[in-house]
């Protein structure tokens, strides 16, 4: 007759040594579960410091536009500049639109050519200005009109800044006109005037354009400079620099062909 045995099975099959099942709605050592009001403290938490930062750049009084500063400035007034800029004094610093403050400083002071808005916190707003400079002017009804080296009218004035010459544009007659228009022959001449040495600028008192290939300049003293069209400008500059030291008595100069110039008159 068998004995009985040591051990008893129990009812799941399962014997005494292996793991036994885990109660119902009881968690596993070693996983940690954030419990709902932990979750809820850390919202609310969240919400105060938003609103919090928002009182703080929108409603506080620590961060309001108090001084507009401008740099970069010659022609124009540190004070034209912040009228035309129109910065709400007593804002939030954080709602000023730098983008519509530069737009508008464009739009209507037209002798700006860039302009850098920048917010200095706590209370400052600093406008970085870079003016326009002329190149040449046009003169029309006993006026002068600022042209820059892209040939981009900037302003009127009565009178005409010093060392900058005038441009005559007498291609009516030309095809040229056809083809490029007043507006490319214009910028065109601009451009060579803004890359004249200064040595060469200082003794330039017009530009005289008939047509694309016929750009002349007339120095003072009465002496005249065959530049031809505004192609390899550097060049014709570069050779002229070199015949005015080497031929200082000479009235008459030709660098349309840089490498082959041409010097008269006496």
């Amino acid at each position: 007759m068998a004995g009985q045995t040591t051990a008893r099975r129990g009812g799941n099959g399962l014997s005494p040594s292996g793991p036994s099942p885990e109660p119902a709605g009881r968690e596993r050592p070693g996983r940690w579960r954030p419990r709902g009001d932990r979750l809820v403290f850390w919202a609310l938490g969240l919400a105060l410091s938003a609103a919090g930062v928002f009182w703080f750049l929108y409603g506080s009084p620590w961060v309001r536009v108090e001084r507009v500063t401008v740099d970069g400035t010659g022609v124009l007034t540190p004070e034209q500049v912040r009228r035309a800029a129109a910065v709400p004094r007593g804002a939030p610093l954080v709602s000023v639109d730098t983008g519509a403050v530069a737009a508008r400083l464009r739009e209507k002071l037209p002798r700006i050519d860039s302009v850098e808005v920048v917010r200095s916190w706590p209370h400052e707003v600093d406008l970085k200005v870079t003016e326009r400079k002329p190149a040449v002017l046009i003169e029309k009804g006993g006026k002068f009109i600022e042209v820059d080296g892209e040939g981009v009218l900037f302003a009127t004035v009565s009178q005409p800044p010093k060392g900058v010459p005038l441009l005559e544009l007498d291609a009516a007659r030309s095809p040229s006109l056809r083809r490029f228009g007043a507006e490319r022959l214009r910028r065109e001449a601009a451009g060579v005037a803004a890359g004249l040495p200064a040595p060469i600028r200082r003794e330039t008192r017009a530009l005289v354009v008939r047509s694309y290939d016929s750009v002349t300049l007339e120095l003072t003293g009465g002496r005249t400079v065959v530049w031809g069209s505004p192609e390899r400008s550097e060049q014709k500059a570069g050779t002229l620099l070199a015949l005015l030291k080497s031929a200082r008595g000479a009235g008459h100069f030709d660098v349309s062909s840089p490498s082959a110039p041409a010097v008269s008159g006496s």
